[in-house]
């Protein structure tokens, strides 16, 4: 029988993360659970001990709270399997209406954050864990984060930047250190998260009903969502186990739509602009990106 693996879950308090937390300890398996108010979870602390349970307080936008979790977790266990990167929140309102400081926010947890995480979990893997072992990240970012939505542009633009960071980073990991990053799209799944987004007031200029922004606000306020959210922990959890990690899941019919729709607009852009490539050379040679 194997041994239990070892979780790192971010943003425990509910959503997703609370889910996986949940899911994973009566799986039998152990958690650190990070989050930023260590109250939140005191039924669970009463339920297990804590060398199934290790329950940190951690601000992901603080580095020094990050580095601490990572050594409490190396002191308490040694090791570490799967770090379940999903600390985020999100701001329902139009691009120009959101704050500069609200969107800098954003973007210091949902992309700062979750990145400063995945560079520690890189490094526990390779120098912590046993030579060769690795571990396994999983980007909790969204499928708006791929083909993007409208009325809530700084959040889907957080998730885009961070695939974009975990895609150069899946490349520049060697084979021989066995780190299998996985990045997960969910498309709307009913969470308590859904009503702990900042509904931010809507910009006058984009109050025309018609306006795709006042669609989206329409449907995200107050909405309950298709997506089960127990079915998508189970899900991944079950991907997990079975060892082989894709290097991106979208999750739920909603997210394989839009991304065959963003397929099939990036097949047309290529179908109509290919022909002003063509000659596009220098004269004298050089090197590309293929």
């Amino acid at each position: 029988m194997s041994s239990p693996k070892v979780w790192f879950i971010t943003g425990t308090s509910s959503g997703f993360g609370r889910l996986m937390t949940e899911y994973a300890l009566d799986k039998g398996d152990i958690v650190v659970a990070t989050l930023r108010k260590p109250q939140v979870l005191s039924d669970l602390a009463a339920r297990y001990p804590v060398d199934k349970l290790l329950i940190l307080k951690v601000d992901v936008a603080k580095q020094e709270d990050i580095d601490e979790a990572f050594a409490r977790t190396r002191s308490a266990f040694g090791r570490l399997d799967v770090v379940f990167n999903n600390a985020g929140y999100s701001i329902v309102t139009e691009i120009e209406g959101t704050p500069v400081h609200k969107a800098r926010g954003l973007f210091e947890t949902n992309f700062w954050g979750a990145t400063n995480v995945s560079r520690a979990a890189v490094k526990f893997f390779r120098e912590v864990n046993e030579r060769g072992k690795g571990g396994t990240i999983l980007q909790i970012s969204w499928i708006g984060g791929f083909h993007a939505r409208p009325g809530i542009g700084y959040y889907a633009a957080t998730k885009h930047a961070l695939e974009g960071f975990t895609d150069s980073l899946t490349r520049e990991l060697p084979p021989s250190w066995n780190i299998k990053i996985c990045i997960i799209e969910p498309g709307l799944f009913h969470t308590d998260m859904v009503n702990k987004a900042e509904v931010l007031p809507q910009h006058p200029a984009y109050t025309d009903e018609s306006f795709e922004t006042s669609v989206m606000r329409r449907k995200l306020i107050g909405a309950v969502f298709e997506g089960d959210a127990y079915k998508f922990t189970r899900t991944v959890y079950e991907v997990v186990q079975g060892g082989n990690i894709p290097k991106r899941l979208p999750m739920g019919l909603d997210a394989i739509e839009l991304l065959n729709g963003k397929i099939e607009l990036l097949k047309a852009t290529v179908a109509e602009t290919k022909g002003l490539s063509v000659d596009l050379k220098r004269d004298g040679g050089g090197i590309g990106l293929m």
